[in-house]
C-alpha cells in the first residue's frame, strides 16, 4: 500500500495550480489550496494584482488580507522583500512583466525612488521610463542610484543601434568588382560563375581559386545636417530615450551635423550634451504642456543650407501651441527645400499615438508623417543624404 506522500492522486495538479495563480484565492474551492514554492508565488503575485479594484470588483484576484476578516488590500510586504521574491521564484521575463506592471500599471514609486529597491531591480528600459518621470523626486543619493540604471540600458541601446547606424552609412553594393577582400561583400554567384572550371562531379563541389567581391558605393555626405526636434512630454519617455541613443550614434559621421533639440512649452538644445547619452538623458524632465511651433522655429533657425538639411519632429502632436504657425513653419521649411520629417514614435516598437488631423495638415503642407524605428530614421538620412554622388 502506497503512503500519502507516494501516491499520484496526492501531487498537486500543476495545470489546477496555474489557474489558481491566476485566478487567486476565490478560485481555491475548485482548484485545491496551494503549499510550498507555489503559495509563495501566490504572495507575490497578490502582493501586486492585489490593489487592482476592476479585479476585486469581479472576484478576481483578492489581495491576501481580505480573506482575512476586517482585512482590506495587498499585504504589507515591502518593495524590496517583494523584488526578492520576485527573483527568486520566477523566470526572468516573467520578472520583467511583473516589474513593468508595478511601474506603470500600479504606479509603484517605490521601485524607483528607494535606494534599496534600485539597487535589486534589473534594468530595463520600463523602469528607464520611470525614472525619468520620477527623478525629480528623488535626492542625490536616489539619483546616483538609478544612473545605474540610465547607464546600464543606454549602453544596451547603443550595442544594438550603433551597428545599424554604420551599416545605413556604410553604402550599398554595385555591380563592379572589388579587390578588397571584406566578408560582408562576399559575390556568391560571381565567384560560382568564375570558378566552374574547377568542379569535381565526384565529390560535388566547386574548388574556389579565386574569390569575388562587390565594391561598394560611398555615400557623399558633404555639409548635410539633422536636426531632431524631440517632444518631452510624459507620453514620449521612450521616445525621448530612443532619440538621444540616436543621435549620439550619427554624431560625428563624416560631412553630417547633428542637432538635439528637447521641448516642452520651452525649447532645450541638448546639443552639447549628444556624445554623453547617459548626462543628456539625466538632464530632460519629462511632463508639461507642448509647444511644437515654438520648438520648429527654432530648428528652422537652426538650418544653415535649406537643400541639404532634414528636420525630424518626434512628437504625438497634441499641439499645446498655435498649430497654424506650426503649420505656416513647416511649409516654409518644405519649400526652401528642407527635407521634414514628422514621426509620430521613435522607438523599437514604433507604435503610433498621434493627432491624426494636425499630422495630416503637416502632411498637406509637404511633411512626410509616420512612424520609424531609431534604425530605420538612419537608413532614412543615409539614403537621403547619398542622393547627392556615390563615388568608390
Amino acid at each position: 500500500m502506497n503512503s500519502p506522500s507516494s501516491d499520484p492522486l496526492s501531487a498537486p495538479d500543476p495545470t489546477l495550480e496555474r489557474w489558481r495563480l491566476i485566478l487567486g484565492a476565490p478560485a481555491e474551492r475548485c482548484t485545491g489550496p496551494l503549499h510550498g514554492e507555489a503559495a509563495a508565488r501566490d504572495a507575490a503575485l497578490d502582493w501586486l494584482y492585489g490593489r487592482d479594484e476592476d479585479l476585486r470588483r469581479r472576484g478576481v484576484r483578492r489581495g491576501p488580507a481580505d480573506s482575512r476578516e476586517g482585512g482590506t488590500g495587498p499585504s504589507q510586504l515591502t518593495a524590496v522583500d517583494w523584488l526578492d521574491d520576485v527573483h527568486r521564484l520566477f523566470p526572468k521575463e516573467t520578472v520583467e512583466r511583473l516589474e513593468r506592471d508595478a511601474v506603470e500599471r500600479y504606479e509603484i514609486q517605490e521601485i524607483v525612488t528607494d535606494p534599496d529597491v534600485l539597487a535589486r531591480v534589473e534594468p530595463s528600459q520600463t523602469l528607464l521610463r520611470a525614472v525619468l518621470r520620477t527623478k525629480h523626486l528623488m535626492d542625490p543619493q536616489v539619483l546616483a542610484a538609478a544612473r545605474r540604471i540610465v547607464e546600464t540600458v543606454v549602453r544596451q541601446l547603443m550595442e544594438r543601434l550603433r551597428p545599424e547606424v554604420h551599416r545605413s552609412f556604410s553604402g550599398s553594393r554595385s555591380r563592379r568588382p572589388s579587390r578588397i577582400p571584406l566578408a560582408r561583400d562576399f559575390d556568391f554567384r560571381g565567384t560560382i560563375r568564375a570558378n566552374l572550371a574547377h568542379y569535381q562531379p565526384e565529390e560535388r563541389r566547386v574548388l574556389i581559386q579565386r574569390p569575388h567581391f562587390h565594391s561598394r558605393t560611398r555615400r557623399h555626405l558633404e555639409n548635410w545636417q539633422l536636426v531632431l526636434l524631440v517632444d518631452q512630454s510624459g507620453s514620449m519617455a521612450g521616445s525621448v530615450i530612443h532619440s538621444a541613443v540616436t543621435a549620439a550614434c550619427l554624431w560625428n559621421l563624416p560631412g553630417l551635423k547633428t542637432h538635439l533639440v528637447a521641448f516642452d512649452t520651452q525649447v532645450v538644445d541638448l546639443t552639447s550634451d549628444v556624445t554623453d547619452p547617459v548626462e543628456l538623458l539625466m538632464r530632460v524632465q519629462l511632463g508639461g504642456g507642448t509647444d511644437i511651433a515654438r520648438a520648429v522655429d527654432y530648428g528652422a533657425a537652426l538650418v544653415d543650407n535649406p537643400r541639404r538639411a532634414i528636420v525630424a519632429i518626434v512628437s504625438d502632436f497634441y499641439e499645446g501651441g498655435d498649430p497654424y504657425r506650426l503649420v505656416r513653419t513647416v511649409r516654409g521649411l518644405v519649400e526652401q527645400g528642407s527635407t521634414v520629417l514628422c514621426l509620430a514614435a521613435l522607438d523599437e516598437e514604433a507604435d503610433p499615438v498621434y493627432d491624426r488631423a494636425l499630422a495630416g495638415r503637416l502632411a498637406e503642407a509637404g511633411a512626410q508623417v509616420g512612424a520609424m524605428t531609431p534604425g530605420r530614421l538612419a537608413e532614412f538620412v543615409a539614403e537621403k543624404v547619398g542622393r547627392g554622388g556615390q563615388a568608390r
